[in-house]
């Protein structure tokens, strides 16, 4: 439910203190009050007929289970000075984290919203020492998951050190199998820093140029824009203008997509969605043409060359590509939240990941991904500090991994989600500290985890 923050602003709006929640007399304050007030309630027809009259499209059954998860919220602050936009600062009723709520509506219309953005707020807990952070984590996971809002596994290590490394839940709701420490979960777009990694590897080798075009590797591309503007560099930061492959088409199509040549197939007629290199848009389907392009130029299938030159020189033998219909040792099934109950995601899930994401690994396998890219086993210094340097058009996003924080905050990673799947890494180099969360349920369970940890946990 919230959305996915790229450098969260230091502070916000100026908000006008109170006591209580004001009466909301603009017509922007009505409306948040509207939503605010149904989702409190957990009120599914009141956010149903809300989404009907702003115009809002919004899945109400996501928005009970984040009212599940958050308990509802009370309002902090609020700033209405603007009729059209009303900005809320709210607490979490079952935790302390605090949001920011901004509901916009357009100009044009006023009858219909232009913005509707929550968004949590970090930094709102105080530092302890190494042991009370741990506890602090593991009594959180023990809490979501006596609640039934988390299924999965945390690891936490510093240096050569594993300080944290534990298990919650069921793997397989069916036969009741709990999950253990070799757990495989589905990553989604975690998978997109192999893509990086391997792409990068090829340019090193000299097989592959960043500034080549999709059309040098791929000549017999559809989309002639495509083929001749965007560049490898532009696939890699989400800046080519490739747009997403999921939707109606998808839907339709989604048991016949067995390789990276099938979507090319079904998706490569379409022009780029704006000007290739021009501003920064998440592609999944870029890391798709990337994909393709890595079979084009090594000669093998990109699931035999991540294997060979990604996973094994790593020691990654639990992380894996293989389709839904191959029985997969200690794979976990997924679970999304429908009508209030946990249901399989079976129906939702793509025949076999791709570059862009779907395949499977293990808390333990994605520390060693960040100790050998750490250490210079997968590509050389220079590549790895250019995979990690956001550019002007993405400040939070690089070659396939996710950027932020400062200082000994300084974070690297991805965090990956879709329903009944959600996983975050995140390792911090001036800390030499890696902190993982895997879980077979719906996001944001694993990130919100992470920050629950990162909130607290000592910079030295």
């Amino acid at each position: 439910m919230y959305r996915k923050i790229i450098g969260i602003a230091a502070a916000l709006l100026p908000f006008v203190a109170m006591a209580s929640p004001p009466t909301a007399s603009t017509p922007a304050a009505l409306a948040a009050q509207a939503w605010l007030t149904a989702f409190n309630a957990s009120d599914g027809p009141a956010l149903k007929a809300f989404n009907a009259k702003y115009g809002r499209d919004k899945p109400v059954d996501e928005e009970l289970a984040f009212r599940g998860r958050t308990g509802g919220f009370t309002v902090l602050e609020a700033d209405d000075t603007d009729s059209l936009i009303s900005e809320l600062s709210l607490r979490e009723k079952a935790s302390n984290t605090r949001a920011h709520l901004r509901v916009a509506l357009d100009a044009a219309n006023p009858a219909h919203l232009s913005a509707f953005h929550i968004e949590p707020l970090r930094g709102a807990t105080s530092r302890v020492a190494q042991s009370a952070a741990l506890a602090s984590l593991a009594s959180e996971a023990n809490r979501l998951a006596e609640k039934d809002q988390f299924s999965g596994v945390l690891l936490v290590a510093r240096n050569d050190q594993i300080l944290l490394h534990k298990a919650w839940g069921v793997a397989d709701r069916e036969h009741r199998q709990p999950i253990m420490l070799d757990t495989r979960f589905r990553i989604g777009s975690m998978d997109k820093m192999f893509t990086s990694i391997a792409a990068l590897q090829l340019v090193e080798k000299g097989t592959l140029s960043l500034e080549g075009t999709v059309g040098n590797y791929l000549p017999e591309y559809p989309n002639k824009d495509i083929a001749t503007k965007v560049t490898i560099r532009q696939l890699l930061s989400h800046t080519g203008g490739t747009g997403d492959f999921f939707g109606p088409e998808f839907d339709a199509h989604r048991a016949s997509l067995k390789t990276h040549a099938d979507y090319v197939g079904l998706f490569g007629a379409r022009p780029p969605e704006f000007e290739p290199g021009s501003k920064f848009s998440y592609s999944n389907y870029g890391m798709i043409l990337l994909g393709a392009i890595i079979e084009r130029v090594s000669g093998q299938s990109y699931y035999d060359y991540v294997r060979d030159h990604v996973f094994k020189p790593a020691q990654m033998d639990a992380t894996g590509f293989e389709p839904e219909t191959t029985d997969v040792l200690h794979r976990s099934r997924g679970y999304t939240r429908t009508n209030g109950a946990w249901v399989s995601n079976a129906s939702t899930l793509p025949l076999r990941g791709t570059a862009a994401g779907g395949g499977y690994s293990t808390a333990a396998d994605l520390l060693r991904f960040a100790k050998a890219l750490q250490s210079n086993v997968l590509v050389s210094k220079a590549s790895f500090d250019m995979a990690t340097t956001a550019s002007n058009l993405s400040p939070g996003y690089a070659f396939g991994f996710e950027i932020n924080g400062e200082g000994a905050l300084h974070r690297i990673g991805h965090s990956g989600g879709a329903p009944g799947q959600n996983g975050e890494l995140r390792f911090y180099p001036a800390l030499g500290l890696v902190v993982v969360a895997l879980s077979n349920l719906d996001p944001p369970i694993a990130g919100r985890l992470v920050s629950h940890y990162e909130d607290c946990m000592p910079l030295l």
